[in-house]
């Protein structure tokens, strides 16, 4: 390690042990571990396609590994507003036992058949701190999201795929019980309903406050949602496991 890298890792350990002369102005918040699914449901197009379920006519062979990363800016003492990146891609394989007719292309029963569900997020999220104490902070705002999806099926030589970028609001929401000095609760996370599908992200972890500016957790996440339009039917839900850091400055 070179010397100005070993400069740089002192003052971050330096900077997280030392207590804040004020209220820091940011988090960084940093997340990964093991991503299942247990539904992922598809007609394309919704009129004239073969309903199947990639978690269920096809499978994966293991938990995927995922990270996502968010940063939040305070600017004022009830004020959070925050920028979340959240990619996640799983693929699947084996064979359909019924031909399945997909975006347009059919594909056989009984031949090797690989697919992929990517679904990318992007989030601004504002939220208000209605409780904000030293054992309990809850606040309530609203998530402006663009989602980038795809649905993709290949075998033999042929391949098909549908994806869509969309726009939609949600609900947001976030909660921490420090019911023990280094220990607190955490819950937070995005949804809304209507009659054309819904959507939720959300998570409960432990939290371990090591020191005044840097938190560890490890918890469990859950995204759920789909649609059922004129053009498309997709409903999925995937398990997490996660590890989470973050950092206040």
């Amino acid at each position: 390690m070179s010397r100005s890298a070993s400069l740089l890792v002192v003052s971050l350990l330096f900077a997280a042990a030392c207590p804040a002369v004020s209220a820091p102005q940011f988090d960084l918040d940093l997340e990964s571990g093991a991503v299942w699914s247990s539904k992922a449901d598809v007609r394309i197009p919704n009129t004239g396609g073969t309903f199947f379920s990639l978690s269920k006519d096809l499978s994966a062979s293991d938990p995927n590994a995922y990270f996502r990363g968010r940063l939040t800016w305070h600017p004022g003492a009830r004020h959070d507003i925050s920028l979340l990146y959240a990619p996640l891609e799983m693929d699947f394989s084996g064979q359909f036992n019924r031909p399945v007719r997909f975006a347009g292309t059919d594909f056989a029963a009984g031949a090797a058949t690989n697919g992929a569900f990517r679904f990318d997020s992007y989030r601004l999220t504002y939220r208000y701190n209605f409780i904000q104490t030293e054992d309990c902070v809850f606040g309530m705002g609203i998530t402006a999201k663009v989602r980038d999806a795809e649905v993709r099926l290949s075998q033999g030589g042929k391949t098909a795929n549908d994806s869509s970028t969309g726009f939609v609001p949600l609900i947001n929401y976030r909660l921490v019980w420090r019911f023990s000095k280094p220990f607190s609760l955490l819950s937070e996370g995005d949804a809304l309903g209507a009659p054309q599908g819904h959507a939720v992200d959300a998570s409960a972890a432990l939290q371990w406050h090591a020191t005044d500016r840097l938190s560890v957790r490890v918890g469990y996440r859950v995204l759920d949602g789909g649609a059922d339009s004129d053009t498309v039917y997709t409903f999925s839900r995937f398990h997490y496991s996660l590890v989470g850091l973050n950092f206040s400055f």
